[in-house]
């Protein structure tokens, strides 16, 4: 059992930055991959980033690619996303999720998930 728990979002204007966190409840963080997906009213749940125990192998879509950056801090049990030249598009509610295989990209292959946190980013 993992909980999640995603903090960070807010309003931005578009170009601006935000640095989303999810802090994990469990004992064994590191063993889990973790992902951030994002979800507009009406629209599938699309995933933005995931990450690998170490750090070292992450994953982007390429509509955030060369702005937003995963990483984590397996000792504070977090990982991060940080967004950085926000556009309009980006507007969405972001999760965290956890599971403990490697790379899965979609919503129905992860286990865990956080109740979310809200990006607005206005033009």
């Amino acid at each position: 059992q993992v909980l999640l728990l995603e903090s960070g979002g807010g309003l931005v204007q578009a170009g601006g930055s935000l640095r989303l966190s999810c802090v994990a409840s469990t004992r064994t963080f590191a063993n889990y991959y973790i992902a951030w997906f994002r979800q507009t009213p009406g629209e599938e749940r699309e995933i933005v980033a995931g990450i690998n125990w170490s750090g070292d192998m992450p994953y982007y879509s390429d509509f955030v690619k060369g702005r937003f950056t995963i990483a984590r801090e397996n000792a504070k049990n977090t990982v991060y996303l940080r967004m950085n030249d926000l556009k309009p598009e980006d507007t969405a509610a972001y999760y965290c999720a956890a599971d403990t295989q490697y790379g899965k990209t979609h919503v129905s292959e992860y286990e865990f998930w956080g109740q979310g946190t809200q990006v607005t980013v206005s033009s």
